[in-house]
């Protein structure tokens, strides 16, 4: 993840939720990705470590484990640059400007300037980050599944030239789409505000779900409303274990027999439950500043172990190793 803001809903959704239950299965990295922060934060570095603290503690606090997974910081591997680097030297310039988010990111954030080469090199990088432990498998949305896909052909190129080197990944689809925002966007976005943060307190959760956009259509609580499409139940399908409640409120709201208010307030009891004892590991590993960072350089130690390997083979197959 990029250390570029507090962690929220969407990302628990997104990556977190779906991580959890794969430290238990496979040999699972996660990194905080600081170089990729600086594709589009270059400007303004002052939070990205802070953020990398913070988000790191929504892990912990999420469910992730230092024990089963290996946590690492990105710029402390720097054989991460290195493999970028030589990636680009085989990849053409238009293999880039074909990623669909390459232009979308460039239109909303429009008050940065995107033009610079790293951020048009960034699935050059990730691809290197991806290459550099062998991954087999990769948790990603159905949206990240064209920067996964030119991954596979840039390893595709790269063997071409110099043997089987690197592994080409393949995509593991999370479970659950895309949280929409609280203002009904298609999208969570912290610049948007439309955001319920891991680190919101009961009281803001409450008072942001109560704001939270419905059907524009229903003026009275007696109007019957659409469900489908809906984000207050699209939360609730994603947060409310209580199946049963979760019907009976559907069926009263189609109906025009239940107000926004019960909907909403059973909606925040129901997050609230799900977000409690995330905030209380996250409170927890915040407490323990040392120990936090102790974990990510103890394993940013073993990811560097690892790409080490990954670099003298791909060195040896690139005939430029010198030892």
């Amino acid at each position: 993840m990029r250390p570029t803001g507090s962690l929220h809903l969407g990302h628990l959704v997104g990556a977190l939720g779906n991580w959890v239950p794969l430290q238990e299965k496979y040999d699972c990295f996660y990194f905080v990705a600081d170089l990729h922060a600086l594709t589009s934060e270059y400007a303004d570095t002052s939070r990205i470590t802070s953020y990398t603290y913070e988000n790191v503690a929504d892990w912990i606090g999420a469910g992730l484990d230092p024990e089963k997974s290996t946590f690492f910081l990105q710029s402390l591997v720097p054989d991460h640059a290195e493999l970028y680097l030589l990636l680009s030297m085989v990849v053409p310039v238009p293999w880039l400007e074909r990623v669909p988010t390459y232009k979308e990111q460039q239109e909303s954030l429009k008050d940065k300037d995107l033009s610079s080469i790293g951020f048009l090199g960034y699935p050059l990088l990730q691809t290197a980050d991806v290459a550099m432990y062998d991954a087999r498998f990769v948790p990603v949305g159905e949206d990240q599944v064209a920067h996964l896909e030119l991954a596979r052909e840039v390893v595709r190129r790269f063997n071409n030239y110099y043997g089987d080197v690197l592994i080409e990944p393949q995509p593991l689809l999370t479970t659950f789409g895309r949280l929409p925002g609280l203002d009904g966007g298609k999208k969570m976005s912290k610049s948007l505000g439309n955001t319920i943060q891991l680190s919101d307190s009961a009281d803001d959760v409450k008072k942001k779900v109560m704001s939270m956009y419905t059907d524009p259509k229903r003026v009275r609580a007696d109007v019957p409303g659409t469900v489908e499409g809906n984000p207050v139940f699209t939360y609730h399908d994603a947060f409310n274990p209580n199946t049963a409640e979760v019907d009976d409120l559907k069926a009263r709201y189609r109906a025009g027999k239940v107000g926004d208010v019960e909907v909403k307030t059973k909606l925040a009891n129901a997050l609230n439950a799900h977000l409690d004892p995330i905030r209380a590991r996250r409170a927890a590993i915040l407490a323990q500043p040392d120990r936090l960072k102790d974990m990510l350089f103890d394993g940013s130690k073993r990811a560097r172990t690892v790409a080490g390997e990954t670099m003298q083979r791909v060195r040896n197959g690139m005939k430029i190793s010198y030892r």
